[in-house]
């Protein structure tokens, strides 16, 4: 029997998508972005100690192989021929850090989690040494000091993993986030492997400076002390940025400035304010694995609708502390006040946006609608938009507003603005009174 005959698409793009809880690989049409197959992998963290989060990256990195190994299974059985698949993007959880091993392929330690807690000694005692406090800091990052960020988990790491401390004498371990982590990996690791970033997840280390693009050699000291116009994405965490486009707008409300993207060498770079919030659909993993309420994240929606109201009862999961603005979520208040353009509407993506009861919520607390496409891999399209930017790839035939016509769910505010103003107060009222609970404790050190 004659072999079935390949179907051709033409040039496609693909996106790794690694993020807190889960992996994933797709892959899409470069002339109509239609997602033609993907692949999804959960994966697992570890709390070896309280308010300490870690992952392995050795599982990181097989759960990318094994995404991209059953979507281009499935692409085949679709008689897409994977040959055609060009450029692929990384998008990935922006501030975890890995240390490992040039010579032999291998993490040092496990990869010290954006949510991890540790640090917070090293942030006090930073805040009390650097000139003119966060500041300094903050006018060259964009970023302030916090745990959240990636240059103290390497320093914890350096200070406290002896087997770093011994390498580091023989010039042998590398340093990244999980992209850089992921790429050295994937282009052939101890033989030749890049060791790279680019300026959107080096803008979130604390140690590049946002206004000149570069490495600041004044950071590194201070560290050796120690497109759409606004979306929300509600994953692991939640994320709120607004594009300001090439202006670097300082915020006076405790907001981030941060490098939205910059979509190739010779490209201009766009800047956005972004708002952080530490614990969104780790919520629903809490009551899952800890708490054993629920068995799946989808009874989550149907649980609510049974219940109607919360009968005044507030819940603020500050268990990797408050991000912005607080830093210790009038975010969209204070992005609007930062920006000077109040937002109209909130375009929102990520995995908690299946949830109707979570949007229409959103869209009554803020009193403006809630827009959400029908196609939620916006992340997944992101990163695969910004590897086709690459210089010899340019295969993608759409520009950016052709996606705008990607049809929208809305959700309008339900109830009147009074009603809106006394949730949203009674919210800020809550998150007020759950400040200043825990006292910080010195972590051992000594790791081998």
């Amino acid at each position: 029997m004659a072999a079935a005959k390949k179907a051709v698409l033409g040039p496609l793009v693909g996106a790794v998508d690694q993020g807190t809880s889960s992996t994933r690989f797709l892959v899409f049409n470069s002339k109509t972005a239609q997602l033609l197959s993907h692949h999804q992998v959960e994966i697992k963290q570890e709390f070896p100690r309280e308010g300490w989060v870690e992952q392995d990256p050795n599982e990181i990195l097989h759960s990318v192989c094994e995404c991209v190994e059953k979507t281009c299974e499935k692409l085949g059985q679709l008689n897409i021929d994977i040959s055609n698949i060009k450029a692929i993007g990384v998008s990935n959880q922006r501030e975890t850090t890995v240390v490992w091993d040039k010579l032999i392929g291998e993490p040092f330690y496990n990869a010290v989690v954006w949510l991890d807690l540790r640090t917070q000694s090293t942030v006090e005692s930073l805040s009390k040494r650097i000139p003119g406090n966060n500041n300094f800091v903050k006018s060259k990052t964009g970023l302030p000091l916090s745990t959240y960020f990636s240059a103290v988990k390497f320093r914890w790491i350096l200070d406290n993993v002896r087997k770093v401390q011994k390498a580091v004498k023989e010039n042998r371990p590398l340093l990244g986030t999980v992209d850089s982590w992921l790429i050295w990996s994937l282009t052939a690791g101890v033989n030749g492997g890049v060791h790279c970033t680019d300026v959107t997840n080096a803008s979130r280390t604390m140690l590049f400076n946002i206004h000149s693009l570069q490495w600041d050699k004044e950071l590194y000291q201070s560290a050796a002390l120690v497109g759409q116009m606004s979306k929300n994405t509600y994953g692991t965490g939640c994320f709120l940025l607004c594009n300001t486009g090439c202006r670097c707008v300082f915020s006076e409300h405790g907001l981030l400035i941060t490098v939205a993207y910059k979509l190739g060498r010779d490209k201009p770079v766009f800047y956005a304010l972004e708002g952080s919030v530490a614990i969104d659909g780790a919520v629903t993993h809490w009551l899952r694995d800890n708490l054993g309420i629920i068995k799946t994240s989808e009874e989550i929606e149907k649980l609510a609708k049974e219940v109607g109201t919360s009968y005044g009862c507030y819940s603020v999961p500050a268990f990797s502390g408050l991000y912005a603005p607080y830093w210790d979520p009038s975010i969209l208040d204070d992005m609007n006040r930062d920006c000077g353009i109040p937002l109209s509407h909130l375009q929102v993506d990520g995995g908690m946006t299946s949830n109707k009861i979570l949007m229409q919520l959103q869209a009554d607390i803020l009193y403006i609608p809630v827009v959400k496409p029908s196609i939620p891999e916006t992340t997944a399209l992101g990163a695969a938009t910004a590897a086709e930017a690459a210089e010899g790839v340019r295969v993608w035939n759409l520009e950016p507003e052709d996606l705008s016509a990607v049809t929208m769910e809305q959700f309008d505010p339900q109830i009147n603005a009074e009603e809106s103003e006394i949730c949203y107060s009674t919210w800020k009222k809550a998150v007020r009174k759950s400040m200043g609970w825990v006292t910080t404790q010195s972590p051992e050190s000594g790791i081998p």
